[in-house]
């Protein structure tokens, strides 16, 4: 019975993912089922090329290598790459700029969700590539979060807001991870709809963790004895522009889950915000504009994909 199957997207990084690959065929043990997806998202010729020679020459029977035509985005590269899975108990979605560390990572954190019913989705601690510690998990995106930050939520509400900066050393329960690394019980996935494709990048992870809480009840859990290497930023590069998406997506969560008062009240403070800082910072006139507009998805990077005509 095949056990974990495995998602990773590669975008322009084919270096990376096929170092990730490498990661897990080492780390894995040869007794669990599993199976490796990559999804090509849309990457330029040269790049897909060198993604396919790669994964032709590690020429294993549970690898396998899919395109698609067009940029879908984080959680629709991940959902094309679903569709790709066999009928395997569990599904993880990894960033292709991840390195395991760890033997035989997947199945301890099978193990931990079979023994664990209320788990619907867990990740290990993520470390920099330098071995560092990073902060693996967060406080759901809210309107208190945005206007208090997550410093004062932590110090007046700890047992809500833990310290995310804080080393564990037992599974706990957190609000959600983050999105480079997400362990799931394949049947709550599905139950919850999988990834909401109208989000092309950003708070994908809290979405998806809002979804087990309150359509299913189960939980998320970090696994911090568990650690992989995250190269961060390897597979996004940062820009206005990308700021500007990540603001996006964070007002449709927010509309999403909170309802229109909380959009409307986050909407105003940011406009605020936005309009003294572009005084200081004009290259944030930008920003305040889409702000004004109401941040909508038509604004999303997501319009502006374009098809691959693909060579054979």
């Amino acid at each position: 019975m095949l056990e974990v199957s495995c998602v990773i997207i590669n975008y322009n990084t084919s270096s990376f993912t096929l170092k990730c690959v490498e990661s897990i065929l080492n780390t894995t043990s040869p007794e669990l089922n599993f199976e490796i997806i990559v999804v090509d998202n849309g990457s330029k010729q040269e790049d897909y090329l060198q993604l396919e020679d790669g994964i032709r020459k590690v020429s294993k029977p549970d690898l396998k290598l899919v395109r698609s035509r067009i940029n879908t985005g984080f959680g629709g590269g991940n959902a094309f790459g679903f569709q790709f899975c066999g009928n395997s108990k569990y599904v993880v979605f990894i960033n292709n700029d991840v390195e395991f560390m760890e033997d035989d990572c997947l199945s301890i954190l099978k193990n931990f969700m079979d023994e664990t019913s209320d788990a619907g989705v867990v990740s290990p601690q993520s470390v920099d590539q330098n071995l560092k510690f990073v902060p693996t998990f967060d406080h759901f995106a809210s309107v208190q979060r945005e206007i208090l930050k997550r410093r004062t939520l932590e110090l007046l509400f700890p047992k809500t807001y833990l310290k995310r900066k804080k080393e564990y050393f037992e599974p706990f329960k957190v609000q959600f991870i983050t999105g480079s690394f997400m362990f799931f019980r394949r049947s709550d996935f599905e139950k919850i709809g999988g990834f909401d494709t109208n989000i092309f990048l950003y708070y994908e992870e809290t979405d998806l963790s809002r979804n087990l809480k309150e359509k299913l009840g189960k939980s998320t859990y970090l696994f911090p004895t568990i650690k992989y290497k995250h190269y961060h930023g390897a597979s996004t590069a940062k820009s206005l522009e990308i700021k500007i998406e990540q603001k996006i997506s964070l007002m449709y969560v927010i509309r999403k889950h909170y309802g229109w008062w909380a959009h409307k009240t986050l909407l105003v403070f940011f406009i605020i915000r936005y309009l003294f800082t572009s005084i200081v910072k004009p290259k944030y006139w930008k920003l305040w504009y889409y702000f004004v507009l109401g941040m909508p998805l038509s604004k999303s990077i997501k319009q502006k994909q374009q098809y691959l005509n693909i060579m054979n």
